[in-house]
């Protein structure tokens, strides 16, 4: 899975730029992050920008989203299509509250099955 290039960026609507320490822990953050770690990321970010209504942030995220579908498991991508692309339709329209209230349970999801694989894992001692 390809590093999210939209985690690394700082958001358009901030004209400070951040100090290169910080810069450099985000950067390590996101190259250090396991594949679902970057989706929460990614869900991190397009929930941020509803709430900034944002639409030019938020959709890239959900773009980002929409690309790290795996079509392999054709059932929940195209639920999970199907949702992204309603959020679109959502952000595009202005309505940032109903776009993010499904993103914030599709994290919430995303959140709970991170800590069911921990726990099917077995441990390394």
């Amino acid at each position: 899975m390809q590093r999210f290039a939209l985690l690394e960026q700082t958001p358009q609507a901030t004209p400070v730029r951040m100090p290169a320490a910080h810069e450099q822990y985000r950067a390590q953050q996101v190259l250090g992050a396991s594949p679902m770690q970057l989706i929460l990321m990614v869900y991190d970010v397009a929930i941020v920008a509803c709430e900034a209504q944002d639409p030019q942030r938020a959709g890239r995220a959900v773009g980002e989203l929409i690309g790290s579908l795996n079509f392999d498991y054709k059932e929940i991508a195209s639920d999970l299509f199907r949702l992204y692309e309603y959020c679109l339709w959502e952000i595009r329209r202005g309505r940032f509250r109903d776009a993010a209230k499904v993103l914030r349970g599709l994290k919430r999801a995303w959140e709970d099955a991170m800590i069911a694989d921990r726990g099917s894992r077995p441990s390394v001692a």
